[in-house]
């Protein structure tokens, strides 16, 4: 598979804002386009399917494993998640910039297939702020946000994996720092010299 555009891959610790920041970038962004994952977890108050995630069955989600029709796939709090590859084939045909957001596990998969991605972790200010927000966000019960709680640190233990690394302690500063990035990798001599060779050639002559 050829990439025409960038690919860029978003992970973090529940509670941390991760996908808050990927919706505001992505709505002040037209030529960024959100993945929308495979996910075997049922939805929360809220949640659209087809618009937050594609909600399915474990046996419809192993058959995507078995077809080959996901680029990574992993558990996460007791549920699968998964890429589904058409959703990058068709971003990189249109030449769109795209967003998968996704754990260390899934991140880890996408980096061996694309080298080129562009990877970015982000963590929250603190451990109390993380379970405030996951409080706060009334969408859990304490048993699971007790979960998430308990696997956060191997989350983060992951971090330095990564490319890039935010953390969200102000949200208006977090995205700032998420669309510097998108903007930094788009100016990138890798990107810049194919789609500027018609200018650098016109200037050297």
């Amino acid at each position: 598979m050829t990439a025409i555009g960038n690919l860029f891959v978003i992970a973090a610790p529940s509670g941390a804002g991760k996908t808050s920041l990927v919706r505001a970038l992505v709505s002040d962004d037209t030529r960024l386009q959100l993945s929308i994952s495979h996910t075997t977890r049922a939805p929360r108050p809220g949640e659209i399917d087809g618009e937050h995630y594609h909600f399915t069955q474990v046996e419809h989600f192993d058959e995507l494993i078995g077809k080959d029709r996901l680029l990574e796939h992993a558990q996460v709090h007791g549920n699968f998640y998964g890429t589904g590859r058409d959703q990058v084939e068709t971003a990189f045909k249109l030449g769109r910039d795209l967003i998968l957001e996704i754990d260390w596990q899934g991140a880890r998969q996408i980096r061996e297939r694309f080298p080129a991605c562009v990877s970015i972790f982000v963590l929250p200010p603190s451990r109390n702020a993380l379970f405030d927000r996951l409080q706060k966000r009334g969408q859990d019960s304490s048993d699971v946000i007790a979960r998430r709680i308990a696997n956060a640190r191997g989350e983060i233990e992951h971090a330095t994996e990564f490319d890039y690394l935010i953390v969200n302690d102000r949200f208006d500063i977090a995205l700032a720092d998420l669309a510097a990035i998108i903007r930094a990798v788009r100016l990138s001599m890798r990107i810049q010299a194919p789609r500027q060779a018609g200018l650098l050639g016109q200037l050297l002559a």
